[in-house]
Formats: C-alpha cells, sequence, structure tokens
C-alpha cells in the first residue's frame, strides 16, 4: 500500500497554523451578483454566501479589518453598473470596509490594494469569495509572494464545472474547487473547512 502523499509544506517540516480574526484582515473576493444568477452562477454560491456573511458577523464583531474586492469588466459579465457587477446582499460591505475594482484575477493588479493591507499591518490574511480557482487562487500565489500568510475557509469559497484540458473529461464544480483548495495547501495557503476553525 503506497504512503499517502504529502504537501511540499509537510516535506519543509513546516506547520503553519490558520490565521484568526485578532490577527487577520478578511478580504472577500468578488462575491458579486454573477456567480448567484448570472451566466456563470455557482452551484454552490449559496451555502457560500451564507457562510461569507457569517464570518462577515463574527470579523466585525471582533473588530478584525475587512476588505473587499469586485470584479469588473468592459463587456459580457462584471460589467459596472450592471447588476450582476453588484456585491450580493449577504456579502454587502458596511461603512468603513473598502471595496478594490480589479480587471485581472489577482486582486493586488490593483495598484491601491497592497498599500491599503500594508497600512492595516498585519502579516495574514483570511480568504473567502470565488472563483475558488480563479480569483481567490491568483490573490493568494500573490499575496505569499508578498509575504501574507494565507488561510482559506473552504466553504465559504465556491467555483465552476470546467471542461477538461487536452481531450480529458470535464469536471464538476466539486472537482474543480477540490482541485484548486489541495494546490494552494500544497505551498501557498493554510485552508481549513469553516470559520470555527480559525486560529
Amino acid at each position: 500500500m503506497s504512503e499517502a502523499p504529502k504537501t511540499l509544506l509537510e516535506l519543509a517540516g513546516a506547520n503553519p497554523a490558520p490565521a484568526s480574526l485578532k490577527d487577520a484582515t478578511l478580504v472577500v473576493i468578488d462575491a458579486q451578483n454573477e456567480y448567484v444568477d448570472g451566466p456563470i452562477a455557482l452551484p454552490a454560491v449559496g451555502p457560500a454566501l451564507k457562510a461569507i456573511a457569517s464570518l462577515l458577523a463574527d470579523a466585525r464583531a471582533a473588530g478584525t479589518p475587512i476588505v473587499h474586492l469586485a470584479h469588473r469588466a468592459p463587456a459580457g459579465v462584471f460589467v459596472e453598473g450592471t447588476e450582476g457587477a453588484e456585491i450580493a446582499p449577504q456579502a454587502a460591505p458596511k461603512q468603513g470596509e473598502p471595496v478594490f475594482k480589479k480587471e485581472l484575477p489577482n486582486g493586488f493588479t490593483n495598484p491601491e490594494f497592497a498599500p491599503a493591507l500594508a497600512k492595516l499591518g498585519r502579516k495574514n490574511l483570511i480568504l473567502t469569495g470565488f472563483m475558488t480557482h480563479m480569483c481567490v487562487d491568483s490573490t493568494a500565489r500573490a499575496a505569499v509572494d508578498l509575504g501574507y500568510g494565507v488561510t482559506i475557509v473552504e466553504n465559504a469559497t465556491a467555483s465552476r464545472p470546467l471542461p477538461g484540458a487536452v481531450g480529458k473529461p470535464s469536471r464538476s464544480a466539486q472537482e474543480v474547487h477540490d482541485g484548486a483548495l489541495s494546490s494552494l495547501a500544497d505551498l501557498f495557503a493554510v485552508v481549513v473547512p469553516d470559520a470555527s476553525k480559525l486560529g
């Protein structure tokens, strides 16, 4: 019987702990209506938005800084001024919670995002939002490059089905989501199942 695979973190002897609301910034990524009832609606968006709403309430009660990212595109989906581009009510920012617009998956491509995080003085980020394999993934990897510790809350993220590459079968939304989290957990993030597991 073959041995279970290990992450690169495990092979390096690292055992990073998840971030806590006491020492992190909560980042809500693209929790927008396109993912609720638009052409790229996500199968698990309802439970994920419920988890985001709960985590937002906990973060606000704890005094945790909260920032939001919102995708924008010139045509198709996420077009400025459309209902689909608006942040879903469950994840809507409150007064004092900045929203940074972006045109690429990585949130750090907005030049104002990194300085705003740096000003908060917290070196851990808790990431939630959509989609796991796209904007969550890209932002997490960029955050690590900039020296942040990253924690991702599994039930507060979601993905969509994708066609298979190079002739492989298509992948369900759950398979895409799980695969993205496995890849990130190899080196780039601590992945927790839900907010109760935050440090």
